[in-house]
């Protein structure tokens, strides 16, 4: 095995244990802003979907008999103070909606980027069990960004013309 891919491997994972629990904390302020109740409840369901993401990244590092560690994620913290603005800033807006979708979907596109990138490393060293913890997460994420897409479609966006 490379050890090289594998720090790096570990050290990705520890990135987005830090994105995951970071975004537990700004989910309930989103859905709490949102208008829409489809909304809110998209935002109220993929937090027990984060939460539960948290214990699958905590299992895939059990799976590899490394202690769970966790690195700033610097990505997602722009991401969310850049969210987080926006919303003040269209909080009497007819658009916060559009506004708050466009803000979680860039963070599941980042979401979608990490979990393909550590998933393909991880099929690539062998951890079988990793490579199943992380690739139920990719799907649920591809999921919120197109649950996120069909309420901006069927909604959203239209309330903000």
């Amino acid at each position: 095995m490379d050890s090289d891919l594998h720090e790096l491997f570990l050290n990705e994972l520890a990135d987005i244990l830090s994105a995951e629990q970071q975004l537990t904390k700004a989910l309930p302020k989103m859905a709490e802003a949102a208008n829409s109740r489809e909304l809110k409840a998209a935002f109220e369901t993929h937090l027990a979907e984060t939460e539960n993401q948290i214990t699958r990244l905590e299992q895939v590092f059990a799976s590899l008999d490394e202690p769970v560690k966790t690195k700033e994620c610097k990505a997602m913290k722009g991401l969310l103070k850049e969210g987080k603005d926006l919303m003040e800033e269209m909080a009497d807006s007819s658009a916060l909606d559009a506004a708050l979708i466009a803000s979680a979907q860039k963070v599941e596109h980042y979401e979608i980027a990490s979990y393909g990138t550590v998933s393909t490393w991880a099929e690539m060293m062998g951890h079988e069990d990793a490579v199943e913890l992380l690739e139920a997460t990719l799907e649920e994420e591809r999921a919120a960004d197109e649950k996120l897409s069909a309420i901006a479609e069927g909604s959203a966006n239209e309330a903000g013309n």
